[in-house]
């Protein structure tokens, strides 16, 4: 057996454990630490809860009679789950944010534990928070008329990719939130990137009527193609309109996860290189 293999840490109490399961405990805590402040301050998950309602609402009740489009409830949808989620990924920016200007992230620094577990436990608590805000949403889209006309399958593999994505997005949002100067730029800082993706793109209107230049940006937009997908799984696609023309939404599939993939390879690295070298602010 290899030196790597047989290499162990020794907890606390004398036992020993190998380090992936010290890094999975690290992460566990990290993330468990995470679900306890929602739980003392619960006005988090209540306008987390709040918002997607209201989003369902306001689009599907106030604005479906200015749209041409037939069952535009059953085409919103995807874009509401979309919009939700990713904006749902802010808190993990707006939380590494506030730590580091408490000190909490030095502290965390001086203890033995996985540098990247804080992140871990970050990123997993918005996951849960999302995962939440997707039951609500389809609970109240399920009242104003929105069906899932597919399987069972494409239900679970249309919430997986949308979560997925989420998760994906908020080490991103992480990065920006250790790298701006105060936690009240981080909220300026990410409406800025996420109005643009959410509202270029497909998620509240078709492609092809958008001008031609704002229809070449929402093509290759990797919300739009989120959006596709999650409209393909979930059976919400309009036979009325026309093929998608760009590759991004003819093999949406593919980009998404090629996204995903990409955005973890790139910002997880960085977070974590970043975490190591930042102070107290």
């Amino acid at each position: 057996m290899s030196a790597v293999t047989e290499q162990r840490v020794r907890t606390g109490d004398g036992a020993v454990t190998s380090p992936m399961a010290q890094w999975f405990s690290d992460g566990w805590i990290a993330t468990r630490r995470n679900l306890i402040k929602i739980r003392r301050v619960p006005d988090i998950l209540v306008f987390t809860i709040l918002q997607p309602i209201m989003f369902v609402l306001l689009f599907s009740q106030v604005y479906a009679g200015a749209m041409a489009i037939d069952d535009y409830t059953s085409f919103l949808m995807a874009g509401i789950f979309a919009q939700t989620v990713i904006f749902g990924s802010t808190f993990s920016g707006s939380a590494m944010a506030q730590d580091l200007k408490d000190g909490i992230i030095d502290r965390f620094r001086t203890l033995p534990m996985s540098t990247s577990a804080v992140l871990i436990g970050r990123t997993n608590g918005d996951l849960m928070i999302n995962g939440i805000s997707m039951l609500i949403m389809m609970a109240t889209g399920y009242i104003v008329g929105w069906r899932v006309t597919t399987s069972i399958w494409g239900f679970f593999g249309g919430v997986a990719l949308l979560l997925l994505f989420s998760y994906a997005f908020s080490w991103v949002m992480a990065l920006l939130g250790m790298s701006v100067r105060s936690p009240e730029v981080i909220n300026n800082a990410s409406f800025m990137i996420l109005f643009p993706l959410t509202f270029i793109s497909n998620a509240f209107v078709p492609i092809h009527t958008l001008p031609d230049v704002l229809r070449n940006i929402a093509e290759w937009n990797p919300v739009s193609a989120l959006v596709q997908s999650a409209r393909n799984l979930f059976g919400n696609t309009n036979p009325t309109f026309p093929p998608p023309e760009s590759w991004t939404l003819e093999h949406p599939y593919i980009t998404v996860l090629a996204g995903i993939i990409l955005m973890l390879l790139i910002f997880v690295p960085l977070c974590v290189k970043k975490f190591g070298s930042v102070s107290s602010r």
